[in-house]
C-alpha cells in the first residue's frame, strides 16, 4: 500500500515583526552621544578670551591726543650670546653624518650614474648641515676650514660622475677630507 501523500497548502507569510523600539534605541543612542560629545567641546575647547592687557600685537588708542608727544626710549634688548657647545656634545651633533660618509663614498666607488650621483647629493646635503652645525670655540676654524674642504672634493666628485670620468681620486680626497674631519671631533 502506499503512503498518503500529504497535502500542499499555500498560505501567506507571517509579517515580520516590527523593529521600531530598536530604532528608536540606536537614535537615542546616538543622539546621546552627541550630546556628550558637545558638552566636551563646549568645556575644554578654549573660548574667545581676551588676551591679557598688553599683550596684544596692536596698539590701543588714547583718548586724548596731545600736540608735543614726547619719545620715551625703547629699552634695548641683546639676545643671549650663543652657547659655545663642548667637543664631546658637537661630536654628538655631527657623528651621524660623519660615519655615514664613508659608507656613502663605498656606494659611489660601486655604482655609477644615477645612482652615484643620487648618493653624491645625499652627501653633499650632509655636508651642508656639517656646515650649519655650530662647532666648539676651540676647533671652529679648523673645522670650518675641513667642512670647506670636503665639500669642494664631493664637488668635484660630483662633476667626475657627471662628466663620466674616473672617480676614483676623487672619492680618495672626499675619503681623506671626511678623516680629517672625524679626526679633528674626535670619531
Amino acid at each position: 500500500m502506499s503512503e498518503p501523500t500529504p497535502e500542499l497548502r499555500w498560505a501567506p507569510i507571517e509579517p515580520k515583526p516590527k523593529n521600531t523600539g530598536r530604532v528608536w534605541l540606536i537614535i537615542g543612542i546616538v543622539v546621546a552621544a552627541l550630546a556628550i560629545v558637545g558638552a566636551l567641546l563646549f568645556f575644554l575647547l578654549p573660548r574667545g578670551e581676551e588676551p591679557a592687557p598688553g599683550a596684544s600685537g596692536s596698539p590701543s588708542p588714547t583718548g586724548t591726543l596731545d600736540p608735543s608727544p614726547t619719545e620715551t626710549p625703547t629699552p634695548q634688548v641683546t639676545p643671549p650670546a650663543p652657547v659655545d657647545p663642548t667637543v664631546d656634545v658637537f661630536r654628538e651633533q655631527v657623528g651621524g653624518w660623519l660615519t655615514d660618509a664613508p659608507r656613502g663614498l663605498e656606494i659611489i666607488a660601486g655604482t655609477t650614474g644615477d645612482d652615484a650621483l643620487a648618493v653624491v647629493d645625499t652627501l653633499e646635503q650632509d655636508a651642508r648641515r656639517l656646515s650649519d652645525a655650530q662647532p666648539s670655540s676651540s676647533i671652529a676654524q679648523q673645522w670650518h676650514d675641513g667642512v670647506d674642504a670636503y665639500s669642494k672634493r664631493l664637488a668635484e666628485l660630483h662633476a667626475a660622475i657627471t662628466d663620466g670620468s674616473d672617480t676614483a681620486a676623487s672619492i680618495d680626497a672626499a675619503r681623506a677630507a671626511v678623516t680629517d674631519l672625524q679626526t679633528l671631533v674626535g670619531l
